[in-house]
């Protein structure tokens, strides 16, 4: 295992999922306050934009392995 890359892209990906996950978060409080939707509606946008947020997550630990990989080149699993 590299180490070096595991503590890169571990940092990396708690750096990215706190604004990311925040961003998500916010989104739907601000537009359920700016539409008066409620706070049932603005907890289901939460959830939906946090699912989106996870999504992009998933795609970023798939690219940040395939440029920084997890094991040594020629280790056997």
């Amino acid at each position: 295992m590299n180490t070096r890359n595991v503590v890169t892209i571990v940092s990396m990906m708690v750096l990215v999922g706190t604004e990311v996950f925040a961003v998500a978060i916010a989104a739907g409080w601000a537009l359920a306050g700016l539409l008066d939707l409620g706070d049932r509606v603005g907890h289901v946008l939460m959830g939906l934009f946090s699912l989106f947020a996870a999504w992009i997550m998933v795609q970023l630990w798939k690219r940040a392995t395939s440029i920084e990989p997890l094991r040594a080149r020629g280790a056997r699993p």
